[in-house]
């Protein structure tokens, strides 16, 4: 780290005009395919993972049918490799951005890889929830919505958030990968010059800025976790 900050200081990754040009673009890419595709994640995801409990046996909807259904259809999703599915969903990502390429496209093989990582994540948060309290309010009359509703979530906020935060690191990752074909970002920008062009410098300040993003990401995550966790 101080090799990395004399470095700085001396102005050699500063001088380097693919990084003052190319780099900024770059975070700014990175940062709008995370923050979207997570928050597209979040709104299918939460309610994907809600069904999957709820219909599971021992939920508050018992359904096998459904519950195989969809778990099928969960776990298909998490076994693809992300540049896999990219590649596979490229005649979808056309249809809904009308491009395969750009960071705008990205979001879209994103999110459809990230919504059975975390609809899993929701499903365990939920089944951490203690049973008394469920089976207190369905004695009181309450109906399976207002269960899951004032229930189920509210109780299940700190593991959903924390769940959430890996979710989002995990899409940085992968927004490094989609950089490497076309999908623009501090990957795109790591794999054309740091890689292709031996500019180790650029290599290492698009590492070195990922890893901070994820810091972030996580200390964060952390933080708003442990301040909703009830217990």
């Amino acid at each position: 780290m101080s090799a990395l900050t004399s470095l700085v200081g001396e102005g050699r990754y500063l001088d380097n005009e693919i990084i003052r040009q190319a780099v900024p673009t770059a975070i700014w890419e990175t940062l709008a395919m995370t923050g979207v595709a997570s928050a597209l994640t979040a709104l299918i995801g939460i309610p994907l993972g809600v069904l999957l409990f709820t219909s599971s046996p021992g939920g508050t909807a018992p359904n096998a049918v459904v519950h195989r259904v969809v778990g099928a259809v969960v776990n298909l999703g998490r076994s693809l490799p992300f540049l896999i599915l990219m590649i596979a969903i490229i005649p979808f990502t056309r249809l809904v951005v009308g491009t395969s390429i750009g960071w705008q496209a990205a979001v879209v093989p994103l999110t459809v890889g990230a919504i059975p990582f975390y609809a899993r994540l929701v499903e365990t948060s939920l089944r951490e929830v203690p049973g008394g309290k469920v089976e207190a309010v369905t004695m009181m009359g309450a109906t399976r919505s207002e269960i899951t509703r004032k229930v189920l979530l509210p109780e299940a906020r700190s593991g959903l958030v924390a769940g959430l935060t890996t979710t989002v690191i995990a899409l940085i990752g992968y927004t490094a990968m989609a950089g490497a074909v076309g999908g623009g970002g501090l990957g795109a920008v790591a794999m054309s010059y740091g890689y292709n062009r031996f500019e180790s410098d650029v290599m290492i300040v698009c590492v070195a800025l990922l890893v901070v993003i994820v810091t972030v990401v996580q200390v964060v995550g952390d933080l708003v976790a442990r301040r909703l966790d009830r217990r």
